[in-house]
């Protein structure tokens, strides 16, 4: 989709109605020692609940952060939001070892947590968890936020854009001079929930996940995002002192429109794809011959 998607969208998923971004990250699957492949489903992550409403109704699982500074303050730096036409990608499918992962610029923000409960945060690997996990899986790419100021986007959607993560939602390092330009930090965490196949984990303690571009190590996971907030929505709330919810959530009163979940729901792609991508697969989606 080209030019300015916040204008083009009809809906969103987002609890931020003014949201129109498109998040992507790829999909999970479960191999099983018998060769056959199931999609691992998502579910929401626990940050997602609001007063009044029960966020285990949230479609999907995939929480989307802006921050300013870290986790608990927004400083007092200058964030110029996102314009019409953005986009950028962070990670690499072509990733397979740790050598390669570890000399990637944005290497410390791209992350797994094997969840003991919903709410487990840190103790973060740059690879799959190689045990079963009580609550799942927990992906996490946090996205470079140094702009050089002039390109929308550059050939590998990512030249234009400088990673100074240290990791988690600690301070980011300076920006360079090539890349002066402090945007918003963008986080996803996705929540995978792999608990349907701890009695299948195989009998060798081999790890048993793989991305759907047929990635078992996990190194080469990635994500894209293409910026889609409304009018100067995003950067009002950058130029607001709110955090997280208190910019607005449903039944309170913020700096940006909110939407309850039944709207959010209601809010869907039609499907294109014609391969069957349910149930036990003989073999990944796309790798048909």
């Amino acid at each position: 989709m080209e030019g300015d998607i916040g204008e083009q969208g009809r809906c969103t998923t987002c609890t931020y109605a003014e949201d129109f971004s498109n998040y992507w990250t790829a999909v999970m699957y479960f191999r099983h020692e018998n060769g056959s492949y199931k999609r691992v489903p998502q579910y929401a992550n626990a940050q997602l609940g609001y007063s009044g409403q029960d966020d285990r109704s949230i479609n999907g699982g995939m929480t989307i952060y802006y921050t300013q500074k870290d986790f608990d303050t927004n400083g007092d730096q200058h964030i110029t939001a996102f314009q019409p036409g953005f986009r950028m990608t962070v990670g690499s499918p072509t990733t397979t070892t740790l050598a390669e992962a570890q000399a990637y610029p944005g290497y410390a923000g791209l992350r797994y947590t094997c969840l003991e409960t919903i709410l487990t945060r840190g103790s973060e690997t740059p690879e799959f968890p190689v045990k079963p996990c009580a609550a799942g899986i927990m992906a996490i790419h946090h996205f470079p936020n140094c702009w050089d100021g002039k390109n929308l986007d550059s050939p590998n959607h990512q030249d234009h854009m400088y990673s100074t993560v240290k990791g988690g939602f600690r301070d980011a390092g300076a920006c360079p001079a090539s890349h002066p330009v402090r945007m918003p930090q963008i986080a996803y965490e996705t929540m995978w929930n792999t608990t349907g196949f701890a009695d299948m984990w195989p009998k060798n303690g081999s790890q048993p996940f793989v991305w759907s571009f047929m990635d078992g190590k996990g190194y080469g996971t990635h994500a894209d995002y293409v910026f889609g907030w409304k009018g100067d929505s995003l950067q009002r709330a950058m130029n607001d002192t709110c955090m997280f919810s208190n910019c607005g959530s449903p039944g309170m009163q913020g700096i940006l429109e909110t939407q309850s979940v039944a709207d959010m729901n209601k809010c869907a792609v039609q499907s294109t794809v014609t391969e069957d991508t349910e149930g036990w697969l003989d073999e990944l989606p796309g790798y048909g011959k």
